[in-house]
């Protein structure tokens, strides 16, 4: 696999219920893209605000599938907070590139396959295995949320013996913007 450089401040999209909003137990537990339930800690950032958005915009949707209301239902308290966070600069897997997605054994068009559907966690979750094991800091990737622009892009920052520390919390009404979904 190929490596990128990356580092400094990334956002969290968080729980408001998490104690700990930084602690990669919660991925341990339920897994994500790059790492399979019961497997190592991962904490999920984004790069900017937008990206920030889409993934508050796709955690939100998951939430209300099948519900009989809607985001504006819910409590302030309720709704996903942003944690800034300082990540050291390190050389994480390269899933930005072409050439990147391509060295980690993903099409040059992800997060898309090459019939144009969303690449699975499955497919993603081996891989993030093999960074683990390998001893990368995570992995540099194109954001797969929907709503994120093309050239947005998350971390996956791999929780082993240090912890990333929040400078705060910001409210969901105070960073998001408006809703207009």
């Amino acid at each position: 696999m190929r490596s990128i450089r990356r580092g400094g401040r990334y956002l969290r999209v968080a729980d408001p219920s998490w104690v700990d909003p930084l602690d990669g137990a919660h991925s341990t537990r339920h897994g994500g893209r790059w790492n399979p339930a019961g497997s190592f800690p991962v904490c999920y950032l984004n790069r900017d605000i937008d990206t920030a958005r889409a993934n508050a915009r796709y955690f939100l949707e998951r939430r209300l599938e099948g519900q009989p209301f809607t985001v504006d239902d819910f409590d302030a308290d309720e709704l996903p907070v942003l944690v800034e966070a300082e990540v050291p600069e390190a050389d994480f897997v390269d899933v930005v590139t072409d050439e990147g997605c391509v060295a980690a054994g993903l099409p040059s068009i992800y997060p898309l396959d090459d019939s144009g559907a969303a690449i699975a966690w499955a497919v993603c979750q081996p891989i993030g295995q093999t960074a683990w094991d390998t001893g990368s800091p995570g992995i540099a990737c194109r954001s797969a949320a929907q709503t994120a622009p093309a050239d947005d892009e998350e971390l996956t920052w791999f929780q082993r013996e240090g912890r990333l520390q929040p400078p705060g919390r910001r409210k969901f009404r105070d960073w998001y913007g408006r809703i207009d979904w």
